[in-house]
């Protein structure tokens, strides 16, 4: 398990680009579009548009160095005008070549922009949705844009290229620039809703939640945690739960089911071990918590996965 927190919670939630696409345009333009994913990021490489969520009541003007990360289930509007009829943007792409993930909308485009659809396994959905509002604009800023504006260069250059392992790459700048927005909401604890995302963002009880997550064997005590962040158990535990929505203490038990759910999903290691791993004195202690939360034994929470798994990661295909 890495030692950095948010590296730690990337890949619990197997956070990744399945697919990015880009739309290069001329003139008056509108198309309405669907993610792929549980999460979208869409951003104008060049140029500016506009993006409408009708599910969210949001219309937003993104100019270069924006970005925009709406959840998957909405439907977005993407146009020069939003005032303009929208034409069905998949089935733009669905005519062009199969191989191509880029649409272009006239013979001198002055725009281009680019979206990733990042994916998530089952408990990232359920973690990262609930730390994310429907629609959240990422505005340039002074000290993110020289890095976003290579990212989306290079991202885009990749989808205009006709080489190998362009789609590749191009999915691998989509998941950096998905860094890049959630180092913004670290730098802003204001802008995320209670959550893990909003607890890692607050300095005084980051370090808490970095010994939590870095060694979850341990017996920890509300006296202990908040010792690491010199607070008073009272102080720690009320700012605690202010910035997470929860109380330190719940959060490392779902902290380690999070762990348990991946460890019953992709390794062979025996329940007694892992519970032993968690910090639990007894099998039957770990099994009592796990089914607190999910509503069945970790026994069949792995059997119902491993049947569920395979079909669910061929669906995720490029």
């Amino acid at each position: 398990m890495s030692s950095d927190p948010l590296s730690a919670a990337l890949s619990m939630i197997d956070a990744r680009c399945v697919l990015a696409r880009a739309i290069k345009a001329q003139g008056p333009w509108s198309l309405t579009l669907r993610a792929h994913a549980p999460l979208m990021l869409v951003a104008p490489a060049r140029g500016e548009f506009w993006l409408t969520v009708p599910g969210a009541d949001r219309q937003i003007r993104l100019a270069e160095g924006d970005i925009a990360v709406v959840h998957g289930d909405l439907r977005q509007i993407m146009s020069s005008d939003p005032g303009l009829n929208p034409t069905d943007g998949e089935a733009l792409f669905r005519l062009h070549d199969r191989n191509s993930q880029t649409v272009q909308l006239g013979e001198s485009p002055d725009v281009a922009l680019v979206g990733g659809h990042i994916a998530l396994d089952r408990s990232g959905e359920e973690l990262l949705l609930a730390a994310l509002e429907p629609v959240t604009h990422i505005r340039a800023s002074d000290g993110q844009a020289p890095v976003l504006r290579w990212l989306l260069d290079r991202l885009l250059d990749e989808m205009e290229r006709d080489q190998g392992g362009s789609e590749f790459a191009a999915r691998q700048y989509a998941s950096l620039l998905f860094v890049e927005v959630l180092r913004g909401y670290l730098a802003d604890p204001a802008a995320c809703p209670p959550s893990w995302l909003r607890v890692l963002a607050t300095p005084s009880l980051a370090p808490a939640v970095h010994r939590m997550q870095a060694d979850p064997q341990r017996n920890w005590t509300l006296e202990d945690l908040a010792h690491t962040v010199a607070m008073s158990r009272t102080t720690f535990a009320e700012r605690f739960r202010e910035a997470a929505g929860m109380p330190p203490l719940t959060y490392l038990t779902h902290w380690r089911m999070r762990l348990a759910e991946r460890a019953l999903t992709e390794d062979d290691v025996t329940i007694a071990a892992l519970s032993h791993s968690l910090g639990y004195s007894t099998e039957s202690s770990f099994s009592h918590a796990f089914k607190r939360i999910h509503g069945i034994s970790p026994g069949r929470y792995r059997g119902r996965r491993r049947n569920l798994e395979a079909p669910d990661l061929a669906g995720h295909a490029v």
